[in-house]
């Protein structure tokens, strides 16, 4: 019994977001003048798969992502990631606002 992988369907805008992390993390390596070789070996990874983070490949874990945010001191980032969540607080204040009849 095979076990067949799916891919994520992406969806455009989703692809850009993940495409705008991917320049971020290149951009912060840079920053650093660090290498992809450097990155690879910090973390363990290969150089393609660092390669495909700074793309924002969406077939990466979000594991992976997470060591190189990790060696880029950036991995407290990911706490902010829905932080400030508007459209569930909306949500909530008009649920509390027609419980409050």
């Amino acid at each position: 019994m095979s076990k067949e992988s799916k891919s994520a369907i992406i969806f455009p805008n989703y692809q850009q977001s993940l495409n705008q992390l991917g320049e971020n993390i290149k951009l912060a390596i840079k920053r650093r003048r660090y290498t992809q070789t450097l990155i690879a070996e910090r973390t363990g990874l290969s150089r393609l798969t660092v390669r495909k983070i700074t793309q924002g490949d969406p077939s990466v874990s979000i594991g992976h992502y997470t060591m190189v945010l990790g060696i880029l001191n950036l991995v407290e980032d990911w706490k902010l990631v829905a932080k400030d969540d508007e459209l569930g607080k909306k949500l909530q204040d008009i649920a509390l606002l027609k419980g409050a009849k």
